[in-house]
């Protein structure tokens, strides 16, 4: 299953709380700080945004899920295209305008995220109303920023206009210079970011779950050393980066014993996982092997033993470095769902030399063999790009053919967004936007037809579901969010697991 809105930032998560908020005129505390927090963009921003607000009630504030009740407000940005870009700043805006309106003079304007790492000088220059910028490496220091904020900035920058906003670009990476002066001064420009992220969570940082009870994102490591040509999250998110395993390890012992039924494992590149840890380097195409090292395999054992009822999903793989092993790992372990998210990007030798993604048509097709034969049953999730820069028809053709050839069970397609500091933004004959909305138009038929197709199949079949609601479901084959609903005729408990015969379909749906 897949929609538009893939190709857009995932909905936004909504949640609030604060510390103590000073009097203006005498610096005692006055009430309990109440922070407010909007997140856009993928599952991994969504865990930095419950760190951040873990490090919130660890100061002693409260979280509200009114903006509008909020003495500090904080939006968690995306930068990861244009259209998350464009969502950002809406949101940006909006919540300033919702303060005015609100007669909020007092409330605090706090952004986060990707877009704030990434174009923070800039944004503090066409956003002036916004009170202070925080970068990934500060996620789990928010709740001493805001304590910052108030002391150094008692009024907020309501008062500041948005006229520049509309001229708004992003060309490069900011200077760290004007974070390291407002740190060192009492500037009242509170940039905190740093250049080079390098933190990355463990089992004991504080954190605030947005997920239901029954459903949990685990960060297992941070950052991405992939040279492709079209994206910009090294930059961003900095080097890959793992968490140890018995860190990861400790933390989904305490979600399963707080009730989670389902957890997701996510990273930059998920099957790297461990590799940089290993004491000799391992090699961009280095496939998962746990002689040399720890590895996702080997994390993926460990987690079977873990107590309890519940599946584990991959998400974000990369197809450089799946290995015998791994698929060998995830057939034997009944824990882990089956299920793999697999971004493939395109599948013409050509596009994926200039993408640089670092493995070749014959490699992806063989791996999709593998999977599918060493784990009966599976369910293949992947991305594609159309109108990447010197796609031409044949390559488009080559495809389309793939798409229709392969039949994923889920597909998202994007289309390409000339990121400003990638090498694609720079190459010649980029694709016409018409001529993107058109590929993305055709391939998404394909797709569509390909997946209301497998829906209808499921007819008679007893599948295992957890329930998100009293009527919605999901089987292993769909993650949360972005894939598909089993709709229930009869309200059962949320967060359980339960056997249902699938008795039809409803376009991407199922009915049970």
């Amino acid at each position: 299953m897949t929609t538009e809105e893939e190709a857009a930032p995932a909905a936004a998560q909504t949640l609030s709380e604060s510390n103590v908020l000073p009097s203006q005129a005498t610096g005692v505390p006055r009430h309990p700080t109440k922070v407010g927090m909007i997140s856009l963009g993928c599952a991994k921003n969504l865990v930095d945004a419950e760190i951040m607000l873990g490090s919130v009630q660890r100061c002693g504030m409260e979280i509200t899920s009114r903006a509008q009740d909020a003495d500090v407000l904080v939006i968690n940005t995306c930068a990861f295209i244009d259209l998350a870009k464009e969502e950002s700043i809406e949101a940006i805006l909006e919540a300033h305008q919702q303060r005015v309106l609100n007669k909020r003079a007092n409330q605090k304007l706090i952004v986060s995220g990707c877009m704030s790492q990434r174009f923070a000088s800039e944004l503090r220059e066409s956003l002036p109303e916004v009170d202070a910028f925080i970068g990934l490496d500060q996620v789990n220091e928010l709740g001493a920023i805001i304590e910052t904020v108030l002391r150094k900035h008692p009024t907020s920058n309501i008062q500041f206009p948005t006229s520049n906003a509309e001229s708004l670009t992003f060309d490069v990476m900011f200077d760290v210079s004007a974070a390291s002066a407002a740190s060192a001064t009492n500037d009242l420009d509170l940039n905190f970011v740093t250049r080079r992220p390098t933190y990355i969570p463990d089992y004991d940082t504080p954190r605030f779950r947005l997920t239901p009870r029954h459903s949990a994102y685990v960060k297992i490591a941070e950052g991405c050393n992939h040279p492709c040509s079209f994206c910009v999250i090294p930059q961003m998110r900095g080097r890959h980066r793992s968490r140890a395993p018995e860190s990861v390890l400790t933390e989904i012992r305490e979600l399963v014993s707080e009730g989670a039924r389902e957890i997701n494992l996510i990273s930059q590149d998920t099957t790297y996982y461990g590799m940089d840890l290993w004491p000799e380097k391992a090699g961009p195409r280095q496939p998962v092997d746990s002689t040399r090292g720890p590895t996702l395999a080997a994390l993926l054992r460990e987690i079977q033993k873990i107590e309890g009822e519940f599946w584990v999903r991959l998400l974000y793989t990369h197809p450089a470095h799946w290995s015998d092993e791994l698929i060998g790992t995830i057939a034997e372990c009944d824990k882990v769902a089956r299920y793999i998210d697999m971004p493939l990007q395109h599948i013409a030798e050509s596009m994926l030399g200039r993408m640089r993604r670092e493995t070749s048509r014959a490699n992806i097709e063989k791996l999709i063999d593998k999977l599918r034969v060493g784990i009966p049953g599976v369910a293949l999730r992947t991305t594609l790009i159309v109108g990447f820069p010197g796609e031409t028809e044949a390559e488009f053709e080559t495809l389309l053919n793939f798409i229709e050839r392969t039949r994923f069970e889920r597909l998202g397609i994007f289309k390409y967004s000339q990121e400003e500091g990638s090498r694609a933004a720079k190459m010649p004959d980029q694709i016409a936007a018409v001529i993107k909305n058109a590929r993305y138009r055709i391939a998404m038929s394909i797709q569509q037809q390909i997946a209301h197709e497998i829906a209808r199949e499921k007819a008679g079949i007893d599948l295992k579901l957890l329930v998100d609601q009293p009527h919605i479901a999901r089987s292993e084959a769909d993650a949360p969010d972005v894939d598909a609903r089993i709709i229930l005729s009869k309200a059962t408990t949320v967060g359980e697991f339960i056997w249902r015969r699938i008795t039809g379909s409803r376009g991407y749906d199922l009915l049970a």
